[in-house]
């Protein structure tokens, strides 16, 4: 219910509406185009979330929370809500009990095809979901920069890079670095406007491909976020193997991806900070693309099958609950 609030929030456009000034309900719906009773609903829900707050009887402000709804904030999940509460995520989770009791991937029943598939065949879909990674990928991008050592690297591929965000921050902090970002086209779509953005069609090429297949060569550094998680085990093992089977001496892995606790920790100091929401987003990789979330020991495992040795995790605090995973080669 929660999420469809969300939802009516931003396809209303309800945050940029009432802008930085309380606005009574009455006149947001004439500006939305909706009745005002049940306007002054949605927006009591909205503030009973808060996302908003009432000052005064039936008029209503937007919480910091509540202004990332505005797509005009620098640090909008617009995009991000979104994508997330599109029948494409949404209806697989109707058949969570089938995904439990059969392993089978929901999505895949429901819609005739796979996850990805589906996202090719519909462009318009493919650009939202492309704009909801780069919103999610925007804390990951202000944090890694600075909680890496990248000095001892001279090139970085990051595979399934997507828009190139992730990878053009970390360039903009250290100008020795040159860079490579691997997808598929689709995935690629936005990232060249993002590397001239920043002035790095220099040092960062977009390279089309399939990381299934093969990671480019010429790097000491291979970088992934959010990738190993959308696969199964065997298919993990295949993206690290390549990355392997190409890394020279001194090279490393770097995987970011929360990371389980061995058994979940509901106390104060509990590693997994996002009051579940990691444990969700295992599930809604289980119903929408096979793949999961991963525990030390599993990273472990898939990096030692692939002929990596897992050195280290370390979690990145200020993009919590994300850790930078590192791994070299056996």
């Amino acid at each position: 219910m929660a999420a469809q609030t969300l939802r009516a929030a931003v396809r209303l456009g309800v945050p940029e509406l009432l802008g930085d000034t309380p606005r009574p309900a009455a006149e947001v719906a004439v500006a939305a185009g909706t009745e005002p009773q049940p306007m002054t609903r949605l927006l009591r829900a909205l503030a009973g979330l808060g996302l908003l707050t009432e000052p005064a009887p039936d008029t209503f402000s937007v919480t910091p929370a509540g202004a990332l709804l505005d797509p005009g904030h620098p640090d909008s999940l617009t995009s991000f809500v979104r994508m997330f509460t599109e029948p494409a995520i949404v209806r697989a989770w109707e058949h969570l009990d089938s995904s439990v009791r059969t392993g089978e991937i929901a999505f895949d029943t429901v819609f005739g095809t796979d996850f990805f598939s589906h996202l090719g065949q519909r462009p318009e879909l493919s650009a939202q979901f492309n704009a909801a990674m780069s919103q999610a990928v925007a804390e990951t991008a202000a944090a890694l920069p600075y909680a890496f050592d990248f000095g001892p690297f001279t090139r970085v591929t990051d595979v399934g890079g997507g828009d190139g965000s992730l990878l053009a921050a970390v360039l903009d902090a250290h100008p020795h670095l040159t860079g490579v970002v691997l997808d598929t086209a689709q995935g690629l779509a936005e990232a060249p406007k993002t590397l001239e953005r920043h002035g790095l069609t220099d040092r960062c090429s977009p390279v089309a491909g399939d990381f299934f297949r093969a990671v480019p060569e010429g790097s000491d550094l291979y970088l992934m976020k959010s990738i190993l998680h959308d696969w199964t085990d065997d298919q993990a093992v295949t993206i690290l193997r390549h990355c392997r089977e190409v890394l020279p001496p001194g090279g490393l892995v770097l995987i970011v991806e929360p990371v389980l606790p061995e058994v979940v920790d509901t106390g104060a100091e509990a590693e997994v900070t996002d009051g579940g929401v990691t444990y969700l987003s295992d599930l809604n990789m289980l119903v929408n693309v096979g793949g999961r979330e991963r525990t030390r020991r599993d990273f472990e495992e898939v990096c030692r099958r692939a002929g990596l040795s897992l050195t280290s995790v370390t979690p990145l605090k200020e993009a919590a609950p994300f850790s930078l995973i590192e791994a070299v080669a056996d």
